[in-house]
């Protein structure tokens, strides 16, 4: 398999992605979890098949959560640390597929005997109470790669990041309260990392599986210094993101990149990143079984038409920065069309994009304007296929099962389904983890070498004057008329 490097992001890391492969194997996977005032448990039962399916066994694993004292050793990026509240100090926590804390010598110079193999999965993270919203929105809009500024106006970030989540966290909450009160991206990705666990497992590929987030708990950071406590030898970094965009997969690389640069230990440490997986086969055949199985819940299933709504990115991260998510997002729709039309299935389609925020230009067309248009057009049985998000959130439980379904019914359609995300679907976690194994033998040092250089102590009243004079502009540009207009319309 063909691997290249990451320019500009992550250099001296493989990367692995675009090859096709074919995977006979199937896992089907369950996860549950329990918990308990003083200790989080979790198990999966799953029937594993044999790649030479002579025999199956059920596996049972499980992992418990105690207090214990410990330091903290949380990594932080130099340009948006995390904020808010961190895991209580002195409690283990153990959620499913990855346990974090736990005391050990980082420093220690003990003999490394054995391959000790780690997957680091990636994710956006989602509040998990109401009270995180607005901490949660004030991490994501502090970030360089979502809200990209000139370098001129890169001390107005926080401030402006300050505001929007301010701002934006009421309307966020009200969606999250009809989801239940909070994200449950961390469970449903805690129980893929499990899955996916089981999964290698069963091809005699014994690895630990580890969960970083990056806007929230538990972040990226607290993910590397676990994977550093457990002296890890070799890595590979799997964003749950089918396509690459610089706003997902690539601010995680970034943030990587940074924390391994300064780091001994993580800057010798074999990597593979698989920076996307979009053409894998074993993805393209879940997602059109996933398609199939909806469509059969139509009356006349021939009529159903197929909409592809994907996460929007603004069109200057494509233009400007060279962002390959459009391109990608389209060649994905392509083969899994094709893939559809291989088995007899022709249904029309069409791709949009949602979640814009801002006042600026985003992906077009827009969801909420397709939708109408469809209904204008006569179209009567519509299927929506949440393309770009492989776990359940508040894209799909909120903005497509509510929103989207009552501006669709609104609108003349009067059939209306969702394709789920594919969560723990068993072809999925089993393509998941032949990527892994592809991209295990190529896993190379990121740098021979690190920066001895300490930053320099930030000097408080410097500190103050750029917040001071930062928060007067955001207002500045936040109060101006036209501004004030688009974020009403757009933003808020």
């Amino acid at each position: 398999m063909s691997s290249t490097s990451i320019s500009g992001v992550l250099p001296h890391t493989k990367v692995f992605g675009s090859t096709l492969y074919k995977s006979d194997h199937r896992i089907p996977a369950s996860c549950s979890y329990t918990r308990s005032p003083m200790s989080l448990s979790c198990h999966i039962s799953q029937g594993l098949e044999d790649v030479d399916k002579s025999t199956s066994k059920a596996l049972v694993s499980s992992c418990s959560g105690s207090s214990d004292k410990r330091n903290g050793l949380l990594g932080r990026s130099s340009h948006c640390s995390p904020i808010e509240k961190r895991n209580p100090v002195g409690q283990t926590f153990c959620s499913v597929g990855v346990c974090t804390s736990g005391e050990a010598d980082i420093g220690s110079d003990s003999h490394i005997t054995e391959e000790k193999v780690g997957v680091l999965l990636l994710n956006l993270g989602g509040p998990e109470t109401l009270d995180d919203v607005q901490p949660f929105l004030f991490n994501l809009f502090a970030d360089p790669d979502i809200i990209r500024l000139p370098r001129l106006f890169q001390f107005v970030r926080r401030p402006l990041a300050k505001l929007i989540s301010v701002f934006r966290a009421p309307k966020s909450k009200e969606g999250y309260a009809a989801i239940g009160g909070g994200s449950p991206l961390r469970k449903i990705t805690d129980e893929q990392g499990h899955a996916l666990k089981m999964a290698l497992e069963a091809m005699n590929t014994p690895v630990n599986v580890y969960v970083g987030m990056r806007y929230w708990y538990p972040f990226t950071e607290e993910a590397i210094e676990q994977i550093k406590r457990d002296r890890i030898t070799r890595l590979v970094v799997l964003p749950l993101y089918p396509q690459f965009s610089i706003s997902t997969t690539g601010s995680s690389i970034r943030v990587l990149q940074s924390i391994f640069r300064q780091d001994a230990y993580l800057s010798e440490l074999p990597v593979s990143i698989i920076k996307s997986w979009y053409q894998r086969e074993g993805y393209l055949k879940s997602m059109a079984d996933l398609i199939e199985k909806e469509l059969k819940s139509f009356l006349k299933p021939e009529e159903v038409m197929i909409l592809f709504s994907a996460h929007g990115v603004p069109v200057s991260y494509v233009e400007e920065a060279g962002d390959p998510y459009k391109d990608q997002m389209e060649e994905c729709i392509y083969l899994i069309m094709q893939e559809l039309k291989a088995r007899g299935t022709n249904n029309e389609h069409t791709l949009c994009y949602q979640s814009r925020v801002g006042p600026i230009k985003w992906l077009k067309p827009y969801t909420d304007e397709v939708l109408v248009e469809l209904g204008q057009k006569g179209v009567k049985s519509l299927l929506a296929v949440p393309v770009s998000f492989v776990s359940e959130h508040i894209e799909t439980l909120e903005e497509i099962d509510v929103e989207y379904k009552d501006l669709a019914l609104e609108s003349g359609i009067e059939n209306w389904g969702r394709v789920p995300a594919l969560g723990c679907t068993s072809s999925f976690i089993t393509d998941l983890a032949d990527a892994v194994i592809e991209a295990l033998p190529s896993a190379t040092a990121m740098s021979t070498s690190r920066s001895i250089s300490k930053a320099v102590e930030h000097d408080p009243m410097q500190y103050a004057i750029k917040m001071f004079f930062g928060s007067i502009l955001a207002f500045v540009l936040l109060l101006s008329p036209k501004a004030l207009m688009a974020f009403r319309n757009r933003l808020f």
